[in-house]
């Protein structure tokens, strides 16, 4: 009886431990695809807030410098 209690112990600690290891694989693969859309979606606002705060600055430049009688010309 003592001569089986490794083998049944090492068998019931191994399906123990792969089936929380896929249960925890799995919960952590279905999170990131959850958070993934989230990253995409705040990634976005964030570049659409860039683009719209460089094209506020680029104007109040244009702006500015017009008032104090710069030479805007390419020439």
């Amino acid at each position: 009886m003592i001569d089986w209690f490794p083998i049944v112990a090492i068998v019931f600690k191994v399906l123990a431990l792969g089936t929380g290891m896929f249960f925890a694989i799995k919960w952590h693969y279905d999170q990131g695809k959850k958070e993934r859309r989230a990253v995409l979606r705040a990634g976005a606002k964030l570049g659409a807030v860039f683009v719209l705060s460089l094209l506020g600055v680029g104007l109040v430049t244009f702006f500015l410098s017009r008032m104090l009688g710069l030479d805007l010309g390419f020439s």
